[in-house]
């Protein structure tokens, strides 16, 4: 979930400039100084005329270069939702995320709306961006329908979130950790806030937050209600995962681009729809070397030795280390182990949506959704779409019209059917595969099903 193409530039970009002070007129201010994040180290709290991205672009509540590339030019947002926003960090000895000019990891960001409907939603960051990142996919949509939203950083950010920790996985172990730690801290919020605590709480992502989210289910079920995954990464000690796929992408896509067919098969045997074929070099150039490397550094440092993140683009056997060369299932026993502590099992214990399109090309559907679906089973309280012509991002829509679609438009579906499931016992859908529309306005609407 990096910013590319022409965001790359953006990619390491932080928003330093220290807050903006209260800029409201927004009813009843004078109380919100009272309103404590339990465990915060730090918190700045303002009040609002707008929580959306519409107002705080403006007023300097968010950073846009945390949540570009992740939507489609046109989609519709809404704004103008006055309230109140906390900003701060819990206690943490990494120091990987400055935005604010803080240096301090663990950031959070909570928005409270004056009109509440009695619920919160808790999210973490995709990929390694920071608490900003779902502003505008996730958080101006579910504020507008009243919902308290919070947002964590995951305890570590960037392209050396790897070096957070003592042990191989420790990073991506704190993610879960942060998660957890939010939500119970929003909850206590919400209640000093309105009086009571949330009547409904889910929690959503997308990429690695929605592997949050199924991580949260899994193990912190008794904190929510229920929740929407939108194309979470799948972590399995025995494959698939991100190293048994990412490497045969690295070492066979050259060979694939100059007309190889052998090696266009390997690719396909790894996982990668052959539909997807014009996003392999967007994706090489990109997601697939840089990905590979900085979570492979994660789980299994020694492999590349004193380097840390190996070689970028590196030819098959030219280094020792070359990640292009990686062999998860050679690797040392201790290697899974790093990796089985921050898996998934699909023991869910609350409903949950999954979405994921058919033509991600950086997390194919055939070795992440499909194969997490079959672990969840047949159970009643699961749906499962995938997005015909959906894509890992929505940001390249424009560059493949005719090939792709948004799936931010179903992913507001599929949260509105988990409201009507939860409060309604009104089941969404059976689990289907959703075509892509030959015509309409794809960028801001979908059906889980026609005519439901």
């Amino acid at each position: 979930m990096w910013r590319p193409g022409t965001l790359i530039v953006a990619l390491l970009a932080v928003l330093t400039a220290p807050l903006a002070g209260p800029a409201s007129a927004a009813s009843g201010c004078a109380w919100a100084e009272r309103l404590k994040v339990p465990g915060a180290e730090h918190q700045e709290i303002a009040c609002l005329d707008d929580l959306t991205t519409a107002g705080t672009t403006v007023s300097g509540h968010t950073d846009p270069n945390d949540w570009a590339g992740l939507h489609a030019p046109g989609t519709r947002n809404p704004s103008d939702v006055p309230g109140v926003q906390i900003d701060g960090y819990f206690p943490d000895s990494s120091r990987l995320n400055n935005t604010h000019g803080w240096q301090h990891d663990s950031q959070f960001v909570v928005r409270m709306p004056e009109r509440w409907n009695g619920g919160l939603v808790v999210t973490g960051a995709p990929g390694n961006r920071e608490q900003y990142a779902n502003d505008f996919i996730i958080g101006d949509w579910v504020l507008a329908r009243g919902y308290a939203f919070v947002s964590t950083d995951k305890g570590n950010v960037g392209t050396s979130f790897y070096t957070d920790g003592e042990r191989p996985g420790d990073a991506v172990a704190e993610w879960n950790t942060r998660v957890t730690q939010l939500t119970k801290a929003a909850k206590a919020v919400a209640k000093q806030r309105y009086g009571k605590a949330p009547r409904r709480t889910y929690v959503t992502g997308i990429s690695n937050g929605g592997y949050l989210a199924r991580w949260q289910l899994e193990r912190q079920g008794g904190l929510y209600d229920g929740g929407v995954d939108w194309e979470g990464t799948l972590f399995t000690p025995d494959g698939p995962n991100l190293f048994t796929f990412l490497p045969p992408a690295l070492r066979h896509y050259p060979n694939a681009a100059a007309g190889d067919g052998a090696a266009r098969q390997a690719m396909i045997d790894a996982g990668f729809a052959p539909e997807s074929e014009r996003l392999w070099a967007f994706h090489y150039s990109y997601y697939w070397d840089l990905t590979q490397r900085i979570y492979r550094e994660e789980f299994d440092p020694g492999y590349d030795g004193d380097t840390q993140a190996g070689y970028p683009f590196c030819v098959p056997g030219s280094v020792p280390g070359c990640d292009a060369d990686y062999d998860y299932a050679s690797r040392p026993a201790a290697v899974r182990k790093a990796v089985e502590r921050v898996s998934l099992t699909g023991r869910i214990a609350k409903p949950m949506i999954t979405l994921h399109g058919d033509l991600d090309t950086l997390l194919p559907i055939r070795v992440d959704s499909d194969v997490y679906a079959e672990m969840i089973g047949d159970k009643p309280r699961f749906r499962y779409y995938r997005v015909g012509g959906g894509n890992h991002v929505d940001g390249l829509y424009p560059a493949y019209p005719d090939l792709l679609r948004p799936i931010l438009p179903c992913y507001r579906a599929a949260f509105a059917a988990m409201e009507n499931w939860v409060d309604r016992q009104d089941a969404p859908p059976p689990s289907a595969t959703l075509p892509r529309p030959s015509d309409g306005d794809v960028v801001n609407t979908c059906d889980l099903q026609p005519g439901w």
